[in-house]
């Protein structure tokens, strides 16, 4: 049995064009920190790592999970990129001075055994010095407010006006800085009006 987290994971995934709360669980990540424009190559490196090494744990479950029956989780569909973006105060225009944390999501089963192993195959096949910036590790959930964007990153802030009406309106207050995007839309391969990105942010 394959596990689709389209299907199975709608609550937090399945994101309309209007604000929702939503308690969000405590959830396991591949991730990777960095600085500067996300337009650089820089970026797209530790996307391109992030990604490679998804699709080896998704290869080394597959192949341990090859004897078993369909009855049980066999195999899995790589989650989006996720992205934890830092506000700074400065030049908002400068994007050099963005901070983030990349991430992909890892599903429960998946150990820290298997991303050791599959870590290790990938750095053999494929080597590339960003692999040992990459961490395994579970961040918490809790109550978060989220919308899904359509168009351009640059537009956010539009959704993001919708968001803290909608916070304002019902008494609920963003607790920090910093917030989350999912990106479900490849935007090599999708026209920038159409890209599709959940914003979310923590409030109480």
């Amino acid at each position: 049995m394959k596990y689709e987290w389209k299907k199975i994971e709608k609550n937090i995934y399945g994101v309309k064009q209007k604000a929702e709360v939503v308690d969000v669980p405590s959830q396991k990540f591949i991730m990777i920190q960095g600085k500067g424009n996300p337009n650089m190559e820089d970026f797209s490196n530790r996307v391109s790592a992030l990604y490679s090494l998804a699709y080896g744990i998704k290869m080394l479950f597959k192949s341990m999970m090859k004897n078993e029956d369909d009855e049980n989780i066999t195999d899995f569909t790589v989650y989006p990129l996720e992205g934890i973006w830092e506000e700074w105060e400065e030049d908002k225009k400068d994007k050099s001075k963005l901070k983030y944390n990349i991430m992909i999501k890892q599903p429960d089963f998946i150990t820290q055994d298997i991303f050791t192993q599959a870590l290790q195959n990938v750095k053999k096949k494929k080597p590339n010095v960003l692999y040992d910036e990459i961490v395994f590790d579970e961040l918490k959930g809790g109550k978060a407010l989220q919308i899904l964007h359509v168009g351009s990153y640059d537009n956010e802030v539009k959704s993001f006006e919708k968001m803290d009406k909608f916070a304002s309106e019902a008494g609920l207050k963003r607790v920090c800085n910093s917030h989350k995007e999912i990106y479900l839309s490849n935007k090599n391969r999708t026209a920038e009006d159409k890209l599709k990105t959940i914003l979310r942010y923590f409030i109480i």
